[in-house]
């Protein structure tokens, strides 16, 4: 094979994962090409450089194969263009004089991690407000809760020995803490009122949906669905209210896209950078999977991801200030009617499965 086949080969591979995931359907194998975006974004860009460099254009096939690869160069480009500094945040930065400030810390474990200390050293030196971890076991659960049982008096846990446990730790009192199981009933979702130091009301809601992979779920409608119950409670809520969790989907997702748009929420990262968290033996394969979704209420102070760790996520750092009073100036467009429909209809769909 001469290397213009091979290019035009790739070309043609591209062309073919950009526009897979345009159409509205929820297979696993539709889906998971939302993820890889960055990665096919520079090899398309590399493929285009040895082209051009390499080959002269010859006849109008030639113009028509480069003319549609830089469409899916510019289209795979704009799909995660706003999370790089070169876009507007999204969150914008604590005022300086901000008092009302707490941290988050959440990762997910993996269940089968043998070298919890790692895990534990970055539990410890984050002295986060708010801390969930997902993928816990009981034996997770036992050894987070005897590292910090003495600085966190306020705890919802639901270890499970398949992969979707989940712990939630605060410093901050917790009121009127729920579990739900919006989805499934082996799948928890977290859901609680916090106070803050202040003596302010806000809400939290934690989840880790299930991937759209065949060993899961061969479609993704359990994932999109909880995303989407998710996003008319919170859209519905009057405190200010942070989402946080492993979502297994990638911001710039459709499903992710509308969540945030329906829940009104505000994306940190935006602005800002990629952050990604999985996969951390992986470096080629890297997406940011885990997320921290806030209301309006709250400003950016700080979001850092751990790259010590055991497994295979980075554990994701955030501190933000609560300032209501001026949540106006980072209000989210209203929500149409049409992404409500998107999302009923989502939600419609996993209802008659």
């Amino acid at each position: 094979m001469t290397l213009k086949h091979f290019l035009k080969g790739f070309g043609i591979i591209a062309i073919l994962i950009t526009i897979a995931p345009i159409f509205a359907v929820d297979y696993w194998w539709i889906r998971v090409f939302d993820f890889p975006h960055v990665q096919l974004t520079f090899l398309t860009a590399l493929a285009l450089t040895v082209y051009f460099i390499k080959f002269d254009f010859k006849n109008e096939g030639d113009y028509a194969f480069i003319t549609i690869l830089v469409a899916c160069f510019i289209f795979q480009f704009i799909k995660f263009f706003p999370y790089t500094t070169f876009a507007d945040e999204d969150m914008l930065k604590a005022t300086d004089n901000a008092k009302n400030s707490l941290s988050v810390l959440t990762a997910n474990v993996y269940q089968d991690n043998e070298d919890m200390q790692v895990i534990i050293d970055a539990i410890k030196s984050s002295n986060a407000d708010i801390m969930v971890f997902t993928e816990a076991n009981q034996r997770w659960r036992n050894e987070i809760y005897n590292a910090i049982k003495n600085d966190y008096d306020y705890k919802v846990e639901y270890p499970l020995d398949n992969t979707y446990g989940m712990l939630l730790y605060s410093k901050l009192e917790l009121v009127d803490p729920q579990l739900k199981f919006l989805v499934e009933d082996d799948i928890p979702s977290i859901h609680t009122k916090a106070l803050t130091r202040f003596g302010d009301t806000i809400k939290i809601h934690t989840i880790h949906p299930t991937p759209p992979m065949p060993q899961h779920n061969p479609r993704s409608t359990d994932r999109d669905a909880e995303m989407m119950i998710l996003a008319k409670e919170v859209m519905n809520t009057s405190y200010p209210t942070i989402v946080i969790g492993d979502f297994n989907d990638v911001p710039w997702s459709s499903t992710n896209q509308l969540f945030k748009t329906v829940s009104k929420t505000l994306d940190p990262r935006i602005g800002r950078g990629i952050y990604s968290t999985y996969n951390a033996k992986k470096f080629l394969l890297r997406w940011p999977l885990d997320h921290i979704y806030c209301t309006k209420e709250f400003r950016f102070k700080s979001y850092e991801v751990y790259t010590e760790t055991s497994s295979d996520h980075f554990p994701v750092y955030a501190e933000f200030s609560l300032e209501p009073e001026r949540a106006s100036e980072q209000a989210p467009e209203d929500v149409s009617q049409e992404d409500l429909n998107r999302v009923n209809e989502q939600i419609k769909n996993f209802k008659s499965q």
